[in-house]
């Protein structure tokens, strides 16, 4: 099954690797756009410890990484509750048809690939549950990239084209406003529309995140709903001023 299935990657254009579910060979494999876990009947603590490292490199990578689980019964549960639904794109229950399982995974490279459709957003903050919260909100309609530092955050910006920036307030070593100063510090990079995420909603907190003018301030306890919707408001707002500019 595993080789049939490798065969027809191939034939659709996938460079493929396949790799033992060992943390010391995995932790030397380049980065992967796309990865299939084909689960046994049992997962062994290697092929767990394997799904943990996994999702750890899936969560905290900047570019997009397309998740898939082959399995059946408590394994494929097994991997759903490792990887979440942020994360895991999807399970597929087996006995599998090989061919339709590829096409869905192609169409869903496709979709992703389709990026200049999408914005890109950038999420700055070192609270790694948070990321891979609001990652899983807005992915749906958004490319979304991830830093859990100012400084990864700075090295995304650098490689990528990023829309917004959705860079938290309150961070340790540099700090939100630090971080906000050297993007608006650079030719390249001080044009992207900055919005602060906040824990604190006091009045002399505010103050402070709206002296340093970011375009809002987005307090990290409201709803997923609200979340999208105001940044749905925002890129609104931008596309019309610039069909009026136009």
């Amino acid at each position: 099954m595993v080789n049939a299935f490798l065969n027809n990657l191939k034939t659709y254009g996938f460079e493929c690797d396949v790799v033992a579910p060992d943390i010391r060979i995995l932790s030397k494999q380049e980065d992967f756009p796309i990865i299939v876990l084909y689960l046994d009947d049992e997962i062994s603590p290697d092929y767990t410890e394997s799904m943990v490292y996994l999702k750890d490199k899936a969560g905290s990578s900047h570019e997009e990484i397309l998740v898939y689980s082959i399995g059946a019964g408590e394994t494929l549960e097994e991997s759903k509750r490792i990887f979440g639904d942020s994360l895991l794109k999807k399970p597929f229950l087996r006995p599998i048809n090989v061919k339709e399982v590829i096409e869905e995974i192609n169409n869903d490279v496709e979709k992703e690939e389709l990026f200049g459709n999408k914005k890109h957003i950038l999420v700055i903050d070192d609270d790694p549950t948070m990321l891979n919260t609001i990652k899983g909100w807005l992915s749906g309609k958004y490319t979304v990239y991830m830093a859990d530092s100012g400084m990864n955050g700075i090295s995304v910006l650098a490689r990528h084209h990023i829309d917004l920036v959705l860079l938290d307030f309150e961070m340790p070593v540099i700090t939100g406003a630090k971080v906000l100063e050297m993007i608006r510090s650079e030719s390249t990079t001080s044009n992207i529309p900055v919005m602060f995420l906040t824990a604190k909603g006091d009045k002399e907190h505010v103050m402070q995140v709206i002296s340093l003018k970011p375009e809002k301030y987005l307090l990290k306890s409201m709803p997923a709903e609200e979340l999208i919707a105001n940044v749905d408001e925002f890129f609104a707002k931008q596309k019309a001023k610039e069909l009026s500019l136009g």
